[in-house]
């Protein structure tokens, strides 16, 4: 990537067996790929019980890295392969990244050394 363009974390948080939705859905709007991390926990649309017990559901966090300036192309994409409008169906939220390393193809190389 060029010094001048800037990097965004799309942060995704959905039901669990969601995420390759999401996956698919970036790519599609122009994503390399995406990283899906298992979690857990309950939103206000959520609260369920089991004999007295509440049960935290099963999520899927997708962590994808975009150019700035393809970002809300792959947030609107994401948001309509899996609904986030509709209560219950998750969330999603954008945040700057300083440095992106570890993926040569999204590096830029920094010869100050």
């Amino acid at each position: 990537m060029d010094d001048d363009e800037n990097n965004i974390l799309i942060v995704t948080i959905v039901k669990k067996g969601w995420g390759d939705t999401v996956v698919q859905a970036s790519k599609k709007a122009g994503a390399q790929g995406g990283t899906v991390i298992f979690g857990r926990g309950t939103g206000i649309h959520e609260d369920q019980t089991f004999m007295g017990f509440i049960v935290e559901p099963e999520k899927e966090i997708v962590l994808t890295i975009v150019p700035s300036s393809i970002s809300e192309r792959v947030s609107k994409r994401i948001i309509d392969a899996v609904d986030l409008e509709k209560p219950g169906n998750g969330m999603g939220f954008m945040l700057p990244v300083d440095r992106v390393f570890g993926i040569p193809h999204m590096c830029t190389l920094n010869n100050e050394d």
